[in-house]
């Protein structure tokens, strides 16, 4: 009976995933099939997805989009410091940190109400306008102050569902073994926290990985200021794809990663076991 169940379960399994490549490959022929057939598709053709204009300009799109992992690599540091710190702010009890739970409760509304480009602009312009350091910053430099001040409200804000999301009895347990509040904190509740919020960090990070695209409005040439200074000198917007497709690629892993440890954290819930 046993191997007839799972005979049954595998030879459904494969039909599954005939008639999904097959729906897929359907779908792909009806999408080209009704580009090609529009009237305008040979224009939008040779503006956006030409060849030559393609491998022209990847290599400087590729060279400003190392602009961008770095800023991200910097961000995501800043980012898990500063949010880290705003969610330890957002659960604490005691009175005394009561004026920096305020402004905690605080920034992570207003940062969160204001578009991030709009953030950008704010930090761009409005840090060299108070003349406080001499000598002109680096637009990298402040598209990344400005990313870490706008992604850590909302990393701060998951990190503290995830904190307030373990059980009470987990500190009281640890703090009974003769843990300080620091050692409970890092050794217990924020292990525990971090494993249910990772598919939402993750999220974040994703979102993130997108907007360090934005610092081009502050002038720094990274591969979105790069595919619009080809734009500019061809006249054909295929520069602008090729800076899509990068960010595409270097997302993938990322959103797999993401999907599988989701796909995981699911799988062991509907088990029954710890997450």
């Amino acid at each position: 009976m046993e191997l007839g169940r799972r005979a049954t379960r595998r030879n459904e399994h494969i039909r599954s995933i005939i008639t999904s490549i097959v729906s897929s490959v359907v779908l792909a022929l009806v999408i080209v099939v009704g580009l090609k057939m529009s009237p305008g598709w040979p224009r939008v053709h040779e503006s956006f997805f030409s060849g030559k204009y393609f491998m022209s300009s990847l290599p400087h799109v590729l060279e400003g989009l190392w602009l961008n992992v770095q800023v991200l690599l910097y961000a995501v540091v800043g980012v898990a410091i500063l949010s880290i710190v705003i969610a330890l702010l957002r659960t604490s009890k005691s009175a005394i940190l009561f004026p920096l739970r305020m402004l905690a409760i605080l920034y992570t509304t207003v940062m969160r109400g204001i578009p991030m480009i709009v953030i950008l602009y704010l930090i761009g312009f409005g840090i060299p306008g108070l003349e406080i350091f001499p000598g002109r910053i680096d637009p990298a430099i402040l598209g990344t102050v400005a990313i870490i001040l706008g992604y850590a409200a909302y990393v701060a804000e998951v990190l503290r569902a995830g904190l307030e999301g373990v059980h009470p009895s987990q500190r009281a347990s640890a703090r009974s073994l003769g843990l300080s509040v620091g050692k409970t904190l890092r050794l217990v509740i924020i292990p525990q926290a971090l494993r249910k919020i990772a598919p939402a960090l993750m999220n974040d990070f994703i979102s993130m990985q997108k907007d360090v695209g934005l610092i081009s409005v502050l002038g720094a040439v990274d591969a979105v200021r790069a595919a619009q200074i080809d734009v500019a000198q061809s006249y054909n917007f295929t520069p602008y794809v090729v800076a899509s497709v990068l960010f595409i690629l270097l997302s993938i892993p990322f959103i797999i990663l993401n999907d599988w440890y989701s796909d995981k954290l699911r799988k062991r819930e509907l088990s029954g076991g710890a997450v």
